[in-house]
């Protein structure tokens, strides 16, 4: 057609010809170059694809899931398609669950080092993962060392509850930590008990931007069954944080952050008239033991005097219950800090048989919590040895012998808020804290946990014990005794108190010598109040050798 209306118009035969024959041509050199070069593109696309899915399978970590346990087989299923780790099998110490396979992967069974170094050489095994939710922390953390001591990783995957998809990213696989090896058994909650407690109630937290403060406040706000939810600290920034955490995870919560110092009385005053608690969790404290020595009079100003202001105010507004949080360190106590704690549960103690015999009318409920220390707390020691490690070392151990118990933060403070639900009057109680454990065993692991060898890469360098420190903490003193209570960890200490009249004049005389600093006096009254308490290493051993009045 289109020919004939060219040669129609004039358009000569041989010059149509020419046309059809030029762009024919042009069209078949295009549509060749394009498949010709589509063609290339597919190789190459694909070429690249297989070359990054190799490289990507070779540069995979490849690890084995600890256990064959449900969620050990849940682990697996969720790394399946991991981009930086390929399991390759499972591993257990039970010889009977040996060659058999799960979901397609070989079960290893471990027997010792020599197994896992061959496995390990064999797999060219980068580490070994273990599921959060396990049964046999004992047995998992026998095997973390044996790992480490062969410079095998160790991982630690969130619990099912933390993965919010099944695939997991590779941000939430944890190297393993020296608080999960000292972590016990999840303890039982108590959250409808602890409920029945606070519901509809005012709550006071002294201490509330503290490391067990800030924990409380966070479990009582996460029950959502407080009136209101009063937090009481006078460090500023730690309380504006906490504060920004409670208002973005518990909008609807009723919060007030109060600055302010349990030294004043005024400013105590204020907060009981303005918010009438009914509940008072009194945390605040003074805690470093080195410190407390070189400072005595402002240990016993916060530690015994706000102390006796929080409490004297719990029973001029009728509160309900006051929970005093102490320490190990009160039970024959060789330094300032220990003492001025042990002289705080005394005064607390005093006040409630006050109550319980009818000296008092009114109808507080006072009782002391009592535990040693916790992973994770400001200052602690295994913050100050991470610190260490990653300078490079030398890690500092004050003597090869110090042992100590080690709970986690939030398990201290639950165990707290269900110690509140259990008491009656003038309790303390004392918490089950495990195993002690040598701090310098405790260097070592976490030396190990680094990818170091102890001695060799990093030094361990013994300091000597400082002002006021013990080698072994206690719960409990060599005369106390414990009753039994509903709750497994927690156990009554049967404590014979010191009447109200017969300390309150020793606490007056507290007052006035820690406000004048004059310390040898203060710390020599201190000594009369807590008749156990002897110095160790310290400035004030020669107050030992002055004769004390017996108070008990």
């Amino acid at each position: 057609m289109l020919c004939a209306t060219l040669i129609l118009i004039g358009v000569g035969r041989s010059i149509v010809v020419q046309e059809i024959l030029f762009f024919g041509f042009f069209y078949f050199i295009l549509e060749f170059s394009l498949f010709v070069l589509g063609r290339y593109l597919l190789i190459s696309l694909a070429r690249w694809v297989l070359q990054n899915r190799f490289t990507r399978l070779q540069t995979k970590k490849k690890i084995l899931v600890y256990g064959v346990q449900e969620n050990s087989v849940a682990l697996s299923r969720q790394l399946k398609n991991n981009t930086e780790y390929s399991v390759v099998g499972f591993c257990t110490r039970d010889k009977e669950k040996s060659n058999y396979q799960v979901d397609g992967l070989p079960i290893f069974c471990i027997h010792g080092e020599k197994d896992l170094e061959q496995l390990a050489e064999s797999y060219s095994l980068d580490g070994i993962v273990f599921p959060a939710e396990c049964d046999f922390l004992h047995e998992r953390t026998g095997f973390i060392y044996l790992c480490e001591s062969i410079n095998l990783h160790t991982y630690l995957m969130p619990t099912m509850s933390e993965c919010s998809t099944l695939k997991v990213a590779s941000a939430s696989i944890q190297r393993i930590r020296i608080e999960d090896l000292l972590m016990r058994d999840e303890i039982k909650s108590a959250r409808e008990e602890v409920c029945k407690e606070l519901t509809g109630k005012v709550v006071l937290v002294t201490g509330a931007a503290g490391s067990i403060g800030s924990e409380l406040v966070k479990q009582i706000a996460k029950l959502n069954c407080v009136k209101r939810l009063v937090l009481f600290d006078n460090a500023e920034t730690p309380l504006h944080n906490i504060r920004l955490h409670l208002e973005k995870e518990y909008p609807s919560l009723a919060l007030d952050p109060i600055v302010g110092d349990v030294r004043s009385q005024s400013r105590l005053r204020y907060l009981f008239e303005r918010f009438h608690p009914e509940i008072v969790l009194h945390a605040a404290a003074y805690k470093h033991v080195p410190l407390m020595e070189e400072n005595p009079c402002e240990s016993v100003l916060v530690n015994v005097i706000g102390t006796k202001n929080i409490a004297d105010l719990c029973l001029a507004y009728n509160v309900e219950k006051m929970v005093m949080i102490s320490t190990d360190k009160a039970v024959n106590p060789t330094n300032v800090m220990g003492a001025s704690k042990r002289a705080a549960e005394i005064y607390v103690q005093s006040l409630g048989r006050l109550i319980a015999t009818g000296v008092r009318p009114e109808k507080t409920i006072f009782v002391t919590t009592r535990f040693g220390n916790v992973l994770g707390s400001q200052g602690s020691v295994i913050e100050l040895f991470r610190r260490q490690i990653a300078e490079g070392g030398p890690i500092t151990v004050t003597d090869p012998e110090v042992e100590r118990y080690f709970m986690s933060i939030p398990e201290a403070c639950s165990l707290i808020l269900q110690a509140s639900t259990l008491a009656t009057q003038a309790q303390i109680f004392v918490f089950d804290m495990g195993e002690k454990h040598k701090i310098v065993d405790l260097a070592k692991n976490m030396i190990r946990l680094a990818g170091f060898e102890p001695d060799k890469d990093i030094k361990i360098v013994y300091t000597g014990l400082r002002p006021g420190e013990k080698l072994y903490e206690e719960v409990l003193a060599s005369k106390e005794n414990v009753d039994a209570t509903t709750i497994d960890k927690i156990k009554i200490a049967k404590i014979r108190p010191m009447e109200y009249s017969e300390i309150i004049d020793k606490y007056d005389q507290l007052l006035t010598l820690s406000k004048r600093v004059e310390i040898l006096q203060t710390v020599k009254v201190l000594k009369e109040l807590v008749p156990e308490y002897k110095s160790a290493h310290s400035q004030f051993e020669a107050l030992d050798k002055v004769s004390k009045p017996n108070l008990i």
